[in-house]
């Protein structure tokens, strides 16, 4: 793709984002458009020749950087405000805002579109480019619908994962060197900063699992402090990286963290902490244990899990390896996160149960006392008063929560079920094509014995290849059901029981619920 389209599709991605912004514009020294977009009658020449005039404003700015390279600055006219940023001595990205625009909330966005702006001119040859401009504001709300997403697969067996990846660390470090030789597998010797923010996509395969990963890759100066908070929001997971040969770089690593703590609500994400330049052996100055004992004394400040790798992004080494890591605690936390909001919700339904009926009893029946995934989420659930063993037996089981939950287990040979308000039958048909005909004589029994308006769920193993309406087919119970008013609901158990099993626990609740009405 050419430069110029390069531009056009980045420029009108940015525009759509920030309606108040009325044109982008790069010049050089000289008020040379390079390239720009307006979106309305905006005279590009007038805007290209402000750029000359503000360069010696932008010069005074670029001397108070560490960089000494680019600078801001904004004033306004009596028609429009006018911002500028410059990607080097000798190019600047102009934007052309609506009187009554707030500077404050494009600031962050255009500091992303000078970035993207700056990889584009300064582009080698095969090198890729995503141009999509993030929505920040919506960035939250997006973390937030991940949180209470249920993902439908377990680790390592085939489930697909996004999460937000942020990498932060003092300038220099090798932060955009770590992305680009994850990402691209390439390293440049050029240094050149991060102008506030990069952000590129990457998907690896981990343990049978498709992780995709937006990295955001954070400028370190100072002056983009006040725009970090609106890069940080929604993140699920960070780098915090240190030079080996700086030990500056590895004290400020405190820095970067408390800076977590600060910006991110409800700080409760996996973090590593990356000693990046491993390959400089001669130069290192923090040795490997030094790293550890850091990640292990940042773990006890914050509510964070933190663990500590070296890295070299010149020969690629450890690098796949410390995206690995950060991914297997992101899905292990999200899978934690998920269980838990499930048995909370398990735990409100039981109570509004409870708070119309003195008691509710849920009956469990399984093949053998080994497997009952049913039995164990709902002997977890809190909130619902103290747990008592009223019984422990090979063939029935008995528990009690003070609240009012009374939980039985019983085998398909023996169990009584007359005054339960909900039964869960359990089948395994994982190495079968059809059911064993003492599995239907089971739920006959059971819909003979329950009481009329009581709810009963089969649920029955299988892999995927098998063919399920014959398999319910074979149960043919309709003639029982017409007999007994009663709630019978067959569901397929997969790989992925525990939470499928969340889920029909939650349908027999809202059944009762529905029948108490």
């Amino acid at each position: 793709m050419s430069i110029n389209k390069l531009f056009d599709e980045l420029f009108g991605n940015f525009l759509k984002i920030n309606p108040e912004v009325l044109a982008v514009i790069i010049s050089d020294q000289e008020g040379l458009i390079i390239a720009g977009e307006k979106s309305e009658d905006i005279n590009m020449e007038i805007i290209s020749v402000l750029t000359t005039k503000v360069n010696p404003i932008l010069e005074r700015i670029r001397n108070e950087f560490a960089f000494k390279k680019f600078g801001t600055a904004s004033f306004d006219t009596d028609e429009h405000r006018l911002l500028f940023i410059s990607i080097d001595e000798s190019i600047t990205v102009s934007f052309v805002l609506d009187i009554m625009a707030s500077i404050d909330k494009v600031y962050p966005y255009a500091y992303f579109l000078a970035e993207k702006s700056a990889q584009i001119i300064y582009a080698e040859y095969g090198d890729s480019f995503e141009l999509t401009i993030p929505h920040f504001e919506h960035e939250a709300e997006h973390s937030e619908r991940l949180k209470n997403q249920i993902y439908q697969m377990r680790l390592g067996i085939g489930g697909v994962f996004r999460f937000k990846f942020i990498i932060v660390g003092d300038y220099e470090v090798g932060k955009t060197s770590i992305v680009r030789r994850f990402v691209d597998d390439k390293f440049s010797k050029d240094y050149r900063a991060t102008l506030g923010l990069n952000i590129l996509t990457h998907s690896l395969e981990f343990m049978g699992n498709e992780i995709t990963i937006a990295l955001w890759d954070v400028g370190a100066q100072d002056f983009f402090k006040r725009f970090r908070r609106t890069y940080y929001t929604g993140a699920q997971a960070a780098f915090i990286v240190f030079d080996l040969t700086n030990r500056q770089s590895y004290e400020n690593v405190k820095r970067w963290n408390q800076e977590f703590i600060d910006y991110i609500d409800n700080i409760d994400m996996p973090i590593v902490v990356v000693g990046n330049k491993s390959d400089l052996k001669k130069e290192r100055i923090i040795d490997y244990q030094e790293g550890v004992s850091q990640a292990n004394e940042l773990s006890k400040v914050g509510s964070s899990k933190i663990s500590y790798i070296e890295t070299s992004a010149l020969t690629g080494a450890n690098i796949n390896d410390a995206f690995t890591l950060i991914s297997y605690f992101y899905i292990q936390k999200s899978k934690e996160s998920e269980e838990e909001i499930l048995k909370n919700e398990l735990s409100r339904e039981i109570n509004s149960i409870l708070e119309k009926k003195e008691s509710l009893i849920v009956s469990i029946i399984t093949e053998t006392p080994f497997w009952n995934p049913a039995l164990q989420i709902l002997t977890e659930l809190k909130d619902l008063g103290n747990l008592s063993k009223i019984k422990d037996e090979k063939e029935e089981k008995v528990y009690s929560f003070s609240k009012g939950l009374e939980l039985k287990s019983y085998l398909y040979n023996s169990f009584d079920v007359s005054n339960s308000d909900g039964v869960l039958c359990i089948f395994d048909a994982r190495d079968k094509d059809h059911i064993d005909q003492n599995w239907r004589d089971t739920v006959i029994s059971v819909i003979e014995k329950i009481q009329e308006h009581k709810v009963v769920l089969i649920g029955v193993r299988v892999y995927e290849a098998v063919d399920w309406s014959n398999l319910l087919e074979e149960f043919d119970v309709n003639k029982q059901l017409e007999q007994k008013l009663i709630s019978l609901l067959f569901f397929k158990i997969g790989v992925e029981y525990r939470l499928e099993i969340y889920d029909q626990l939650e349908v027999m609740l809202n059944s009762i619920k529905e029948f108490q009405a």
